[in-house]
């Protein structure tokens, strides 16, 4: 596909569009999402479009970079998402994962990761990145630990709960 950054053997990586609305809508609303990322108040496509502008797009045209779209590269089917946040309490930005409930626990996320990681390596005049995640969320911190992320403290963004930082030091 044309507008394809990056592939893997099962994944073609690609930014964000407002035509991504539908899917925006049913990944932002999972359980996992909410549980461990946050409600968002997606409540409507035209919310999730706000979401996809005020968001993404916005830190695509900004920084050059953001949360990109991971799809199956065999069917072009969406099923999560990988990237780089720019956070306001951080002062490099962070990797971010989520996907649907039937494509966890297959290799997607820690595929998607290692490939983004090599793409902003490469693209990208970036010395390290952070991440975050609630101390709940295990899975997530293995699957940063498999990335090569070394545990660096705590951040408790503003009027949110404390998280667990992450960093990884880029070649």
């Amino acid at each position: 596909m044309a507008d394809t950054l990056f592939e893997t053997p099962n994944l073609a990586i690609r930014r964000f569009t407002t035509h991504d609305d539908a899917f925006i809508f049913e990944l932002l609303n999972t359980p996992g999402w909410k549980e461990f990322i946050g409600e968002r108040n997606i409540n409507s496509t035209l919310d999730a479009i706000n979401y996809l502008h005020n968001g993404p797009l916005a830190l695509y045209t900004e920084y050059g970079y953001g949360p990109w779209l991971v799809t199956l590269k065999e069917t072009n089917q969406p099923i999560g998402m990988c990237g780089l946040f720019k956070r306001d309490y951080l002062d490099k930005p962070d990797l971010g994962f989520a996907f649907l409930p039937g494509f966890e626990g297959k290799g997607f996320a820690y595929e998607s990761s290692m490939a983004t990681l090599r793409y902003v390596t490469d693209n990208y005049n970036l010395e390290f990145l952070y991440a975050t995640t609630t101390d709940k969320n295990s899975r997530s911190q293995r699957l940063l630990e498999r990335c090569g992320f070394i545990r660096n403290g705590w951040v408790t963004p503003p009027g949110e709960e404390e998280l667990l930082l992450y960093r990884l030091t880029l070649q």
